[in-house]
């Protein structure tokens, strides 16, 4: 095989001048060859050089951009063929790699996340978000054919499930099979940049999930990559004993293995770099600090998998001080979102269980009685290390809405999800979605009422956009609040929350937001878990004055089969009520959120 004097850097098939140069991670190789369809797919022709240090190494001046590739691997008596673990395109999960240009037209693409506080996230699977039932999953063109929905509903970042690609055409992703390789059913790694290129136009940011707590299990070439492997162990990638273990099989990677830790640290820096992805949000990541989720139990800890997500954090905020990285870890292990510095993970946020389980208990649960005022006052007030957006708050999310649960509005009512009960209580669990402190986040369709459970192979029903054209313009309205668009509800996206009032007998809670406090900053929310309505309700208001109702739940232009409650502003006056100088008296809807906030001075 041909040499040239200055090797080319990097892993996989390295486009050079004079052809391609390819670089191979195998330790226990006795010889590596790469064939292709450049070479007619023989053994012999391009032999790689072993670079004494586990690599090997050659380039192959026949090979071009578009050629199909794969390793040959000897191994004593073994003889291995293997797709490229680094390979940036694969014509199938058990197909062969491609070799693939880098380069594409970004067209000065400066995209730029707006601050934490501002952010509003939409969770999508790329192939059910926008398909025709039957034949072949959606593609990421096809999601941008829906932005304009997702513009008008105003969130700015979507958060996509797993598109590395996997075991065949149908999968929620998170059983990748070749983390480098964009998913071919969804169009491959240029449909993706031309996806990222076309929301920053659009306005949105994009993070995309990655899934480093176990591989495969399924169609995996990294399997016994090189011949070697003890205990029946996945070889070179994989831990070879119980620490292998996980709930998806026996395939954790090897994080204190310094090859197999650049592996995934390169992975994740290579969507932030060549991808432009804004961010990245780490599947399990108890599966990743942890063998069995047992926590406490230091027998069980990973260290490694502690020290890979330090290191990857600090260089992503080092690098990449524009993105964000989220933890789904739902232990409420504050030291997640710690800096490294201090011992911590590292990450900017984690996915909130101390919200989302209390909340959807409290809408989902069928009588008044039994829903906690307590418990949706410790979710609204829960935060890691002092910071609110330390933490993302949600009601509906994929884990959350199938592995035995449903959607919001069918673990309400399973038997009518669309009637009065499922649109009431669900959209009172999305007021406090965006009204709590923290980064919301919603998941496909949850903002027109899809119902069932999520599942990959089944289009979202887009005919319910229509539909229910009222409860979208509610989503639509509490965002615009969020991100005080309006200029008056500032304290949404503020530090401040106090719930100070909490009443479990009539089902009735009252909290305050603030930013910077003061008129046009300062809010009030109301809500009234019960199916009947309060009328003369005194509340205290952190001022005297005009407090203006800014968003009623229960108003008719939402929803045909809502009361329309008639709410309206308050005078509040001077006098101490639940802690605050000031009183005021409302009524309130069932099941119904109110916001309040004074005019700007």
């Amino acid at each position: 095989m041909s040499q040239v004097v200055e090797k080319a850097a990097g892993m996989g098939a390295l486009v050079v001048e004079g052809g391609v140069a390819f670089r191979v991670w195998a330790p226990n190789a006795d010889k590596v060859a790469v064939v292709g369809s450049f070479n007619n797919w023989d053994e012999t022709t391009h032999t790689l050089t072993s670079e004494m240090n586990g690599y090997w190494y050659g380039v192959a001046a026949e090979a071009k951009i578009g050629d199909e590739y794969r390793f040959i691997i000897w191994n004593g008596e073994q003889k291995l063929s293997r797709m490229d673990p680094y390979a940036r395109e694969v014509t199938n999960s058990v197909g062969n790699s491609v070799v693939y240009n880098n380069g594409f037209d970004w067209e000065g693409d400066d995209y730029k996340l707006p601050p934490f506080n501002e952010l509003v996230i939409y969770e999508l699977h790329v192939g059910s978000f926008n398909d025709d039932p039957g034949g072949t999953p959606g593609e990421l063109r096809d999601v941008i054919d829906r932005f304009d929905h997702l513009k008008k509903l105003g969130v700015n970042v979507l958060q996509l499930m797993p598109l590395a690609e996997f075991a065949g055409d149908f999968s929620w992703g998170y059983n990748p099979a070749h983390i480098f390789a964009v998913e071919s059913a969804y169009g491959g790694p240029n449909a993706l940049k031309k996806f990222v290129k076309a929301a920053h136009r659009a306005g949105f940011g994009v993070v995309l999930d990655v899934v480093y707590n176990h591989f495969g299990p399924s169609d995996l070439d990294l399997w016994q990559f090189d011949g070697w492997s003890e205990n029946g162990g996945g070889g070179i990638y994989f831990y070879n004993d119980w620490k292998g273990e996980t709930p998806w099989g026996h395939t954790r990677p090897d994080y204190g293995r310094g090859e197999v830790r650049q592996f995934i640290h390169d992975n994740a820096m290579m969507w932030l770099e060549d991808y432009h992805m804004d961010g990245l949000r780490f599947d399990m990541t108890l599966y990743i600090r942890s063998v069995r989720g047992n926590e406490g139990d230091p027998g069980d800890s990973l260290p490694d998998g502690w020290g890979l997500s330090q290191w990857i954090n600090r260089d992503v905020r080092q690098r990449f001080p524009n993105c964000i990285t989220i933890a789904e870890d739902l232990r409420n292990n504050e030291w997640l979102t710690k800096d490294d510095g201090a011992g911590g993970a590292g990450f900017h946020t984690q996915w909130d269980a101390n919200f989302v389980h209390p909340v959807r208990a409290a809408v989902s649960v069928i009588e008044d009685g039994d829903r906690s005022m307590q418990a949706i006052a410790h979710a609204l007030t829960c935060r890691y290390n002092g910071d609110a957006f330390q933490r993302v708050v949600y009601s509906e999310s994929h884990d959350e809405v199938a592995n035995g649960k449903s959607r919001v509005p069918s673990e309400i009512n399973p038997d009518d999800p669309t009637g009065w009960y499922a649109q009431r209580r669900s959209t009172l669990a999305a007021g406090l979605v965006f009204t709590a402190p923290g980064i919301p986040m919603l998941f496909q369709g949850q903002e027109f009422l899809q119902g069932e459970w999520f599942r990959d192979d089944v289009p979202l029903d887009w005919d319910l956009n229509e539909s229910y054209s009222g409860i979208v313009r509610m989503y639509r309205d509490l965002i615009r609040l969020r991100l005080n668009r309006t200029g008056n509800t500032r304290g949404l996206s503020g530090q401040g929350v106090y719930v100070h009032h909490v009443n479990d007998t009539d089902k009735v809670i009252g909290w305050q937001r603030w930013d910077q406090r003061g008129a046009g900053d300062d809010v009030i929310v109301v809500a009234n878990f019960n199916s009947q309505p309060r009328e003369n309700y005194l509340l205290g208001f952190p001022n005297a004055g005009t407090w203006r109702l800014r968003f009623n739940s229960d108003a008719r232009s939402y929803s045909d089969v809502f009361g329309n409650h008639p709410s309206g502003d308050v005078e509040a006056t001077s006098g101490s009520r639940d802690g605050m100088p000031s009183q005021g008296t409302l009524s309130i809807g069932p099941y119904s959120l109110l916001i309040y906030s004074q005019d700007r001075r």
